[in-house]
């Protein structure tokens, strides 16, 4: 895979939560931590996502911020 996003990070599908219209894909990146991501639900059958698949969580962004209480 090539792709121009730094951040790519491997993982495994942990769960996916289909709606109507989007769904809600949990990816294992090991060590006890998770990423969620909100993607629609004709993408998860387009990827062929499936619980236990490996997978990518793709992050580009032009901001990321950070906040304190």
């Amino acid at each position: 895979m090539k792709i121009s996003a730094r951040n790519c990070i491997p993982g495994t599908i942990k769960s996916i939560i289909k709606g109507p219209v989007n769904a809600e894909v949990i990816l294992d990146i090991g060590n006890g931590n998770m990423i969620t991501s909100i993607i629609t639900t004709h993408a998860v059958e387009n990827l062929g996502l499936l619980e236990g698949n490996k997978a990518y969580a793709v992050i580009k962004s032009s901001e990321v911020m950070i906040a304190t209480e």
